[in-house]
């Protein structure tokens, strides 16, 4: 498997210095990533760099992934409008381990020659001191060289300004490839577009400070067909941490991509094979309501991500809200990922000590809750029978509901006709 070939038909490649291709041709190649931990876990956004990786370590190099400990105390300025907050050093190492848990998933950190590393720059960058850091690394690099960068002149011209912390970023990213060039023999730096300066600089910093030749590898930054930002939500950022985004929240997400974005998506996020999404997308543009590009994407992301036991969980929430399984299936699932399923439903709060009392339909629908806006409204929906709770018809407006009738022993699901769902939360 040729790497960059398979970057460029997967659309992922940008920018490829001079020589890259025909120097990882040559063998085996040790290269590297960048992650920031400026959370404790990583989200979709993070995904094109994980699969720049996860392809460089199937064609058979060696991938390095490095959390950046140190360099995430000051954040990199790179096309923000604004300076970061910095986080402390504890909060950074607890980051950092999450971080190093996620990544161990994608990539095989045990599979011989190329099996793959993770380091943490805080460990080079810990005992080093300003003056020796500006005596020994800093003279190799000018201040026009530095301010040359299209990410600082737009920050210099912006009305934030930029502060000498984030001006230095760039050394500090430049002297991490220098750190693993000479140390681990890693000679190539990847990463996503508007990373080009950084590593440029990395690659120059080898240069003059240690004579020898560095590549640099960009791809592309994802955006949805319409021009929007790729990874967000109404509710924010989706994570690959299941309590921050719940396996159906992030099946949800990639089933609900337009026929244009699954079909970019399913090359740049999945490993299936060229024949395969070609025979995808033949099957998908024949029949476009089936969904196929988009059930397959999230079927393969998710997996991955979470694991088959976490896919077939999200297939029946799906089921679950639109199909035919029952109500006994919340019973298998923990309070966040209750909630995931009924993210974005109206959620009402009722007394645990009334409803042990019992509290008839009416009321409780209209009355301790606002399923509906009048009682009125509430019996003549009953009568007519268009009202379940819990996947149960309301036989009438007094029939009465009491903790016995509590899903995980606190949740109650209201339903208007088959598809307007509320969420009725005991406390």
């Amino acid at each position: 498997m040729n790497f960059v070939e398979e970057l460029r038909w997967r659309g992922m490649l940008h920018d490829i210095m001079p020589k890259t291709e025909e120097e990882l041709n040559k063998g085996i190649t040790s290269g590297y990533i960048g992650f920031d931990p400026t959370a404790d876990s990583l989200h979709v956004g993070h995904l094109t760099q994980i699969m720049t990786l996860t392809h460089f370590q199937r064609a058979g190099h060696k991938p390095f992934a490095l959390v950046g400990g140190a360099t995430g105390m000051i954040g990199d300025p790179s096309f923000k409008s604004q300076e970061r907050n910095l986080l402390d050093e504890q909060t950074l190492n607890h980051n950092v381990e999450r971080i190093k848990a996620q990544l161990a998933s994608f990539l095989d950190f045990n599979s011989g020659a190329n099996s793959a590393e993770m380091v943490n720059n805080y460990d080079w960058f810990k005992n080093f001191s300003f003056l020796d850091f500006i005596r020994d690394v800093g003279k190799h690099i000018t201040v026009n060289y530095m301010m040359a960068k299209d990410s600082v002149k737009k920050r210099l011209e912006g009305d934030s300004g930029l502060s000498f912390t984030e001006f230095t970023y760039q050394l500090l990213q430049g002297y991490d490839f220098y750190h693993l060039w000479k140390n681990e023999n890693c000679i190539l730096q990847m990463g996503g577009s508007d990373q080009w300066g950084n590593i440029v600089t990395g690659t120059e910093m080898i240069r003059r400070m240690g004579g020898g030749s560095a590549f640099a590898l960009t791809t592309q930054l994802i955006k949805k067909a319409d021009g929007t930002k790729f990874g967000k939500t109404e509710s924010g950022a989706v994570w690959l941490d299941p309590v921050r985004t719940s396996p159906y929240q992030f099946y949800q997400f990639w089933l609900n991509s337009t026929d244009a974005d699954a079909k970019s998506y399913i090359r740049i996020f999945t490993l299936l094979d060229r024949e395969t999404i070609e025979a995808l997308d033949t099957e998908h543009d024949a029949a476009p309501h089936l969904r196929v590009l988009q059930k397959a994407l999230a079927k393969d992301i998710t997996i991955r991500v979470h694991g088959e036991a976490a896919y077939e969980k999200a297939i029946k929430s799906s089921d679950f809200l639109f199909g035919n399984v029952g109500i006994e299936f919340l019973n298998e699932l923990t309070d966040a990922e209750v909630k995931g399923i009924f993210e974005g439903v109206p959620n009402f709060n009722v007394s645990v000590t009334e409803l042990r009392e019992g509290i008839n339909a009416t009321e409780l629908l209209a009355g301790k809750t606002a399923v509906f806006p009048s009682k009125g409204e509430a019996k003549k929906m009953i009568q007519g029978g268009g009202v379940a709770v819990n996947k149960n018809k309301i036989a009438t407006p007094e029939d009465i509901f009491n903790a016995e009738n509590l899903i995980n022993g606190k949740y109650l699901v209201a339903q208007k006709g088959k598809k307007n769902y509320f969420l009725i939360i005991a406390e």
